[in-house]
């Protein structure tokens, strides 16, 4: 079960040839007197429109937390632009071929229930090889729906009445003449291929159908939120179309996704990969020249596609660029890392897939400097059933994989959509976390964790549950004085490395700041800033960075050998204040819950290396101040490098040490939610 299959069966077709482009190729198809396009995007608009309109109503929310809004996820265009039904053209490349593979027209035999051979794809080392075919029968059972659902054309769930030319229990293509029921003969095999309006000109996807309905998106969303960022997603690996500047109004960002596809498709981390996306855009004379082989030349690789579709968002014009998504599967090898193999021997070794997370993460850092949101966070994952969605595993964090977990037992939430698919005798999989001490649920009073107590120390908190942690959880440029001109992170060593270019326009403009009074102080934000120049503010996690007390806390251990250089390397020799402006610790706060108490000093060590400037640390926030040139100077570079201090962390298992955490769960019965 793979979604880049499924954009090659008869119902995703369709259903995508109706959203985008139902007026032209299925004008029978009428509901409540529109055509179908009509009827899905105005509902879909509206949906999201009602949206933003209770966010709008809200207060407070909209350019402070909803900054804007995403258009479609991973569009397709169905049917369009398909130049012979009887073959799949090689255009269309967002489907994968792996498994049964029929051609658009077996798909519409099939569809009403006629057996069909069709081909058969292996996808190997080597990517997706035909390797025979496969007979499917439906025996007569049809895709389309009977007539018995609806009453003089009135849909008996949804209400919706159905034009009367538009006939249920047969195809609906056949019934626009594009191919023969009985005989099953394609009548019109390029029948997706011209556009109806101007039959002598072939259908561009992008610019007929997906613009206009990204155009009447925006404009919907701009009526409840102005300044909304509008964040263009075309098909996936497909560039942008151009976007009119008036549409775009200076407020757009190119989200498109990422995934290495040879490891997500085989749920493997080769030791060589391909050049997927090169291929896909003929970058190639054969797909041969596009294999990679050894760890430093894939990192390079992928890191070179990523740089592709960062350029695409120049046809948009001066624009940054999201990768919407991006991840790995963390069900490997047969789920080897949950133990399902080999007599549990590699349960909790997630080193293949920190290695493919890595190299993944890796590719949208160094000089591409790419915000990135990983896919995904799923907290009622499992072990047996992944994320609940399409077979996919890909939460980088599992309630399978906190630790000392069979001490109590974690009750299945009601509210769970996993619920409907566990088996009898199945792991529980939760979305609340609610624990049961026993057997007994009705005595059990949840209550929200207000502390992290509950964990030995912040290390021990941020790596439980957590797979290929260390991958993910890696240092970052937060806010940026100049632009990012390059990022370097290795895992292993636990070395950061931060270039920026700073030019004479990134300074400070107190006049395009509005003065604001910090509560109890005579000074105004602005008089602060004024007198405070802007740092840099860099992400350092504990994970990496984690003291040497900490470390030994959290493995149960005493700590030896702690250096002066170690226990001091990251206070830095000039002290800075808090600006009004910084941002208030949470309920949650790392610092707040452990350093008041018992991590006195700081929970990082540091050794730090600048090439101009100061700076210093807050929490795991690295705070770094350099000159910016003034008017009329040329622009600067700077550089920054950040080790921890005695080298890098060495655990053999994240998933060892000393945890309280169940034992608390079960004895005061709270959640985490």
């Amino acid at each position: 079960m793979i979604w880049s299959t499924n954009y090659g069966r008869l119902a995703s077709q369709t259903l995508f040839t109706l959203f985008f482009a139902g007026r032209d190729f299925a004008p029978k198809c009428l509901i409540d007197g529109v055509n179908i396009q009509d009827f899905l995007q105005s509902h879909y608009i509206n949906a999201v429109g009602q949206l933003a309109d209770r966010i709008r109503d809200a207060g407070d929310l909209l350019d402070e937390c909803v900054i804007g809004w995403d258009s479609l996820n991973e569009p397709f265009e169905g049917f369009c632009g398909y130049s012979n039904l009887n073959t799949y053209p090689s255009e269309q490349t967002s489907t994968l071929k792996k498994g049964t593979f029929p051609t658009p027209a077996q798909s519409l035999r099939l569809g009403m229930g006629q057996a069909q051979t069709v081909d058969h794809w292996s996808f190997g080392s080597f990517g997706p090889k035909k390797d025979g075919t496969v007979t499917i029968d439906p025996q007569g059972y049809k895709m389309w729906e009977e007539s018995d659902i609806e009453k003089d054309g009135v849909h008996a769930v949804w209400g919706w009445k159905r034009d009367p030319g538009w006939k249920l229990g047969s195809c609906l293509w056949a019934l626009h003449g594009v191919w023969d029921v009985e005989s099953g003969y394609v009548i019109l095999p390029d029948y997706f291929r011209f556009s109806p309006s101007d039959t002598d000109r072939e259908v561009v996807f992008l610019e007929d159908y997906w613009r206009p309905h990204w155009l009447a998106f925006s404009a919907r969303i701009r009526k409840s939120h102005p300044e909304a960022i509008l964040f263009v997603a075309p098909p996936v690996f497909a560039p942008p179309p151009h976007i009119p500047e008036d549409e775009l109004k200076g407020r757009c960002c190119y989200s498109t996704h990422y995934y290495d596809g040879l490891t997500l498709i085989t749920r493997h981390w080769h030791w060589f990969n391909a050049d997927a996306l090169g291929v896909l855009r003929g970058k190639y004379k054969s797909p041969m020249q596009a294999v990679k082989f050894g760890e430093q030349a894939i990192r390079k690789s992928l890191q070179e596609q990523l740089g592709v579709l960062k350029n695409d968002a120049k046809i948009l014009g001066s624009y940054p660029t999201i990768i919407g998504e991006i991840g790995i599967p963390y069900d490997m090898d047969e789920k080897k890392a949950y133990g399902f193999t080999d007599n549990g021997k590699y349960k909790g070794d997630y080193s293949n897939q920190q290695k493919a997370l890595d190299a993944s993460l890796n590719a949208a850092d160094g000089p591409n400097g790419l915000n990135y949101t990983i896919w995904t966070y799923c907290p009622d994952n499992s072990h047996v059933w992944g994320d609940g969605w399409n077979l996919e595993d890909l939460s980088i964090w599992s309630q399978d994989d906190l630790r000392v977990k069979e001490r109590c037992r974690i009750s299945m939430a009601d509210s769970s959509s996993a619920a409907l698919l566990k088996p009898s005798g199945a792991t529980d999989s939760s979305v609340t976390l609610a624990t049961v001490p026993g057997d007994d649920v009705t005595d059990s009073k949840q209550q929200s964790v207000t502390t992290l107590g509950a964990w030995e120390n912040a290390y021990d908190f941020l790596t439980d549950g957590a797979r290929a942690l260390k991958a993910f959880c890696r240092p970052y440029p937060s806010a940026t004085v100049g632009i990012p001109k390059d990022i370097q992170f290795d895992i292993h060593k636990a070395v950061f490395k931060l270039t920026v270019r700073v030019r004479p326009q990134d300074a400070l403009r107190p006049d395009g700041l509005e003065p604001q009074r910090s509560s109890g102080s005579s000074e105004t934000t602005l008089n602060v800033l004024e007198k405070e120049q802007l740092a840099t503010e860099i992400y350092i996690p504990l994970v990496h960075y984690a003291s040497d007390k900490i470390v030994a806390r959290f493995s149960g251990q005493e700590p030896s050998n702690i250096s002066a250089e170690s226990a001091d390397s990251s206070r830095a020799s000039t002290p800075v204040g808090t600006a009004p402006s910084s941002r208030k610790p949470s309920s949650l706060d790392l610092s707040s819950s452990w350093l008041s108490s018992s991590e006195p000093g700081s929970m990082l060590s540091l050794s730090v290396q600048v090439s101009e400037g100061r700076w210093a640390v807050e929490d795991q926030t690295l705070k770094w101040w350099y000159p910016i040139p003034s008017p009329g100077e040329n622009e600067r570079e700077y550089t920054i490098t950040v080790r921890r201090a005695g080298g890098a962390i060495k655990t053999t298992d994240v998933r060892g040490g000393i945890c309280n955490l169940w034992e608390l769960l079960c004895g005061n019965s709270c959640s985490v939610m």
